[in-house]
């Protein structure tokens, strides 16, 4: 007996809408986040006082609040079902004009979260006739630096003075080589136009609280923290990225982060408690905008390493775990340029020529990163 055979699309799998918030941003910016089960595909409108944005092949959430920042521009979010379309309906406190590509960002799930539609705005001039829409997944444009506004970066070279970090079996320290590498990264940065600033410039040891610190207190618009990694197989090698989250993507990113975290037991007063103001840093991380800030960096840095063919450690281009060097109100990542525990890799990041290279990929993932979101 044969079988009608049913549209394809009718077997499409359906995506749910996660959740629903709204931030503020430097520059008087509104963020709208729409966090969904599956990559969206959408397109925006802007009727008169509105922001509509439809996501195909979604399905409603009525049990979802919106979770509003007071003093935004969004005053209230609707949902409402059109066909196989959900509709999002920002009713809006001041008119908007079209939100430019580069405003716009779908970042990949991490930790928690799931896919998340970022869209960035500020008051402007309304153009009701404006229904644009878009289906790409990366709004990251290259970042044009002005004299006017130099983005700071702090560099943080890990471990230092009685910490050396992992020692290679040739006998290379990992201080030695983040600090070479470090310096190396000021010089670039500085010569694209950026304003860098070291945690340490030379054989210091440094508590993860004051590193964390420091990038606070230099008004830091990113923050990347240089490491060298170490594994039980001597086979395993190639760099690694990490996020901060509370929660661990894997067990190895939990055992590294356990043995980062460890530095600061190396002194004779132990691991002490943060300051006032790092606690403060430490629940406003958990704002959905740093993290997703720093998600998009990291993102971006695998990216640029792999194009410079540097190896990569198999597994996610981005893992997440608790570092605490990492938490703070500026958005960044940790780097694990490479394994001193392999032989091969622990010569080679010894070489001035690879950690050029190395410097050379970091230097594009800061230039491509999307400061102004």
């Amino acid at each position: 007996m044969a079988t009608a055979l049913l549209p394809r699309m009718a077997f499409a799998a359906r995506n749910t809408l996660r959740s629903l918030r709204t931030g503020i941003q430097p520059a008087n910016k509104t963020r709208l986040v729409i966090e969904t089960a599956t990559r969206p595909s959408y397109s925006l409108s802007y009727p008169s006082g509105q922001l509509v944005i439809t996501i195909a092949n979604t399905t409603a959430n009525t049990g979802i609040s919106a979770s509003l920042a007071s003093g935004g521009l969004v005053k209230s979010i609707a949902q409402a079902q059109n066909g196989d379309a959900l509709q999002i309906i920002a009713t809006l406190r001041k008119p908007i004009a079209q939100i430019p590509k580069s405003s716009i960002m779908i970042l990949e799930p991490n930790g928690d979260n799931d896919y998340r539609l970022v869209l960035d705005f500020v008051a402007g001039q309304a153009n009701a006739t404006a229904d644009t829409s878009y289906t790409t997944s990366s709004a990251a444009t290259t970042t044009a630096v002005t004299a006017a506004r130099k983005y700071i970066v702090v560099v943080d070279a890990g471990h230092g003075g009685k910490d050396p970090g992992c020692i290679g079996k040739g006998g290379t320290r990992e201080k030695d080589i983040v600090l070479s590498v470090a310096k190396k990264l000021k010089s670039k940065l500085d010569a694209n136009g950026f304003k860098t600033h070291l945690t340490r410039s030379d054989d210091t040891y440094l508590k993860l609280a004051r590193r964390a610190e420091i990038a606070e207190q230099r008004k830091a618009d990113l923050f990347i923290s240089l490491h060298a990694n170490a594994n039980p197989s001597r086979k395993m090698k190639g760099f690694s990225i990490y996020t901060l989250s509370e929660k661990a993507s894997d067990e190895e990113a939990k055992k590294l982060a356990e043995a980062e975290n460890a530095a600061d037991k190396i002194g004779v007063e132990g691991f002490t408690q943060f300051e006032e103001n790092i606690r403060i840093a430490l629940s406003s991380l958990q704002q959905h905008a740093v993290a997703e800030m720093s998600e998009e960096y990291a993102n971006g840095c695998a990216k640029a390493f792999k194009r410079a063919d540097i190896e990569q450690q198999a597994g996610p281009d981005v893992r997440h775990a608790p570092f605490a060097v990492l938490r703070s109100t500026v958005p960044g990542a940790l780097l694990e340029l490479g394994h001193l525990s392999n032989t091969a890799e622990e010569k080679l990041l010894k070489t001035s020529k690879h950690q050029d290279k190395l410097v050379n990929a970091i230097v594009k993932s800061v230039k491509n990163y999307n400061f102004e979101v």
